[in-house]
């Protein structure tokens, strides 16, 4: 099944004090290089924050207005690409893979979205597969989505989750980098 991606790389990553998360570097590759890749057999891909160098040829854009939160990045990026089902991902997910996100798409059948868990079990809102009509139903019912909740928007489509994975962990703090 053709999918699009989204990738979220706007956030301020107060929790590195500052230091841009998407281009922090793990094993020689960059945060966003990793999700890039694995996100490489999208029909099209849009990167919702500031330009940077990146391993393949992506889209670019920002929410409006910049720093509007992972709601408002979703609304920016759904502009992209006309695929039926999007693959959003954060861009501070190093572990993920092309056969994690192939397995979030395989996984969709007739729900609105097939997500990852964290490897503690928590559901990844920003690491799964979304039917495109059901993602910006839930986004346009929240009028302005300007530092929205990402759960309470999506709360209502029909999601189903992975059982827990290294691929789900983020990296949100200097101590996840070990993962």
């Amino acid at each position: 099944m053709e999918f699009d991606a989204v990738v979220l790389a706007g956030g301020g990553s107060t929790r590195f004090g500052g230091v841009d998360k998407a281009m922090l570097v793990l094993d020689g590759v960059s945060l966003l290089d990793r999700v890039l890749t694995a996100t490489a057999g999208a029909v099209a891909t849009v990167v919702v924050g500031p330009v940077r160098t990146a391993c393949r040829e992506v889209s670019w854009t920002l929410e409006e207005p910049p720093s509007g939160g992972p709601v408002a990045g979703l609304a920016a990026g759904l502009g992209y690409g006309v695929a039926p089902v999007v693959v959003v991902v954060s861009c501070d997910l190093p572990w993920i893979t092309a056969a994690d996100v192939q397995t979030l798409v395989d996984g969709l059948g007739p729900r609105d979205g097939f997500g990852l868990r964290d490897g503690g079990g928590r559901e990844q809102w920003l690491a799964a597969a979304y039917r495109r009509g059901a993602l910006a139903g839930a986004i346009a019912q929240v009028g302005d989505p300007r530092d929205k909740s990402v759960r309470r928007t999506l709360a209502g489509l029909d999601l189903a989750w992975t059982e827990p994975s290294h691929a789900g962990d983020d990296v949100d703090t200097w101590a996840d980098l070990d993962g």
